[in-house]
């Protein structure tokens, strides 16, 4: 590491700590030339998760269309933006553990298995986009789909 100060490349770790969750480490060090401390972070260089669409065409995956997508599903319910952004984590998490690019389809089935749980409503607006519903039937196949996929809600 170079020196801030007198750019020596000579120095020191005094102290390390995780930093950002445990995402990062966050190291003092002091320069052996000039004795001044400076800090460094040390991160994972995340490798980037490519998606194939229905196309063949590949493109890196961009949470920020996600999010806008789970966003529209979602438009006049009562999701909060935090329970989109952790769906859109555990979605991102669970496309990283594949050693391989994945296609469109898996990232539409990994958010579709999780908006379940949060929303029905916003479940069946996003899959009318994912599945490309054409007609009522569409629909109606997929909350019949639900209601048998759905515990029951209990009466109190």
């Amino acid at each position: 590491m170079r020196c801030p100060f007198c750019s020596s490349d000579d120095d020191k770790v005094v102290d390390s700590r995780l930093a950002e969750d445990g995402a990062a480490i966050r190291r003092r060090r002091e320069c052996v030339s000039c004795a001044q401390r400076f800090t460094t972070f040390e991160r994972i260089e995340e490798v980037p998760l490519i998606v194939v669409k229905r196309s063949g065409t590949r493109e890196p995956f961009d949470r920020t269309k996600l999010i806008a997508g789970l966003r529209a599903a979602c438009k006049n319910r009562p999701v909060s933006d935090l329970v989109l952004d952790e769906l859109c984590d555990a979605v991102e998490e669970s496309l990283r553990l594949r050693p391989e690019d994945i296609s469109s389809e898996e990232v539409g089935r990994a958010v579709l298995e999780r908006l379940r749980d949060v929303d029905e409503v916003g479940y069946v607006r996003f899959a009318s986009v994912y599945k490309g519903f054409e007609g009522l039937g569409d629909f109606e196949r997929e909350v019949g789909l639900l209601i048998k996929t759905t515990a029951p809600k209990t009466r109190g």
